[in-house]
């Protein structure tokens, strides 16, 4: 007859309650209660469930949460794109139109007084080939800009303003000084006759 410390076998196998009992005591180094035993792990067993469930629940937000942002991040990505390659789209479609007007921004913006005269010039430059179009006829700039009626050239007084401190360049060289504001005014006056004429 089998005592307490034998493993039982049944028809259908191990039994596993007598093994449990046995690891219980071996684990614990004294007797406990088989039902107090299994109660405990019930609980724990429970608590362990509600925590997995929380755990999940919040992971599972988690992941929705994530999946929004990524989407919601996707979006406006996309959107900077469209409004750079926009962006870039127009600036080539303007220095396509005229490339000399770009270049002349260019120097416009430099931080070098040599630059801003080679500005104003290459500007001056553009505006007498407008007026050549225009079909007016002489021997400078001035002559040109004379021919020219306000009532068909409306940004006229600016071409005049521009003009003359091209002029001023021209003659005075380096003794006249010119700022980088004061090199803004008359660029400012060559893209409303340009714009005026739809050159740039």
């Amino acid at each position: 007859m089998p005592d307490s410390n034998d493993i039982v076998y049944t028809q259908y196998g191990i039994d596993v309650e007598r093994l449990f009992r046995m690891l219980l005591d071996l684990v614990t180094g004294s007797t406990v209660s088989y039902d107090s035993a299994y109660a405990f792990i019930l609980v724990a067993w429970w608590i362990f469930v509600i925590l997995a469930y929380i755990a999940s629940a919040f992971l599972l937000f988690g992941i929705v949460y994530a999946k929004f942002r990524i989407h919601e991040l996707e979006h406006i990505h996309e959107h900077q794109i469209e409004e750079e390659e926009e962006q870039y789209a127009h600036t080539r479609s303007k220095g396509s139109k005229n490339k000399r007007w770009q270049d002349a921004l260019v120097h416009g913006e430099s931080d070098n007084p040599n630059d801003w005269r080679l500005a104003i010039i290459e500007a001056d430059i553009m505006l007498e080939e407008i007026l050549n179009s225009l079909g007016y006829s002489g021997l400078t700039i001035g002559d040109k800009l004379k021919q020219a009626s306000p009532q068909f050239f409306k940004s006229l007084e600016d071409g005049w303003k521009a003009h003359k401190v091209r002029n001023e360049i021209a003659h005075r060289g380096s003794d006249f000084i010119l700022t980088k504001r004061l090199a803004k005014e008359p660029l400012d006056q060559y893209r409303r006759v340009f714009e005026e004429f739809k050159v740039v």
